[in-house]
């Protein structure tokens, strides 16, 4: 189920909502930690974690400097992005980073989106863009990794 984020209409929806699925996403790569096999593996995915570790700090500080109720975690979505990687984990690494490849398909097509709408002004840029390259790179290497 593809996310809708990144097409909200105002800009505490989409910081918000930008919250909720970095959360969604360190939850899904908390599982995938736990069950990938590769220790290189591991350690990139944990590299990787951090930078949603980050972003979830930069939304955090905007959304304070917007007096926005920050959500501190996850939605149902997480039971999906986690789910896919449980169910890949009897498959073997290369099955866990192609469903973690979806999940970042989603996070990409999100930050695209915010970075695209209306609503993202000159503040908010910076950040869609930087988030939106690092989804990128998580993506390809995830492509790459899986063979």
């Amino acid at each position: 189920m593809p996310t809708t984020v990144g097409t909200e209409t105002t800009a505490v929806d989409l910081i918000k909502n930008l919250l909720i699925l970095e959360h969604d996403a360190i939850a899904a790569y908390d599982s995938t930690i736990e069950r990938l096999e590769s220790a290189e593996y591991r350690q990139q995915i944990e590299t990787f974690r951090r930078d949603h570790e980050e972003h979830v700090q930069e939304l955090g500080r905007i959304a304070d400097t917007m007096g926005i109720d920050k959500p501190m975690e996850g939605d149902m979505k997480q039971w999906l992005t986690t789910g896919k990687v449980a169910l890949a984990d009897l498959a073997g690494d290369n099955a866990i980073l192609k469903a973690m490849k979806t999940n970042e398909d989603d996070t990409v097509a999100a930050y695209q989106r915010a970075l695209d709408n209306d609503i993202t002004g000159a503040e908010l840029r910076p950040l869609m863009e930087k988030g939106l390259a690092d989804e990128r790179r998580h993506r390809a290497w995830m492509e790459t990794a899986q063979g």
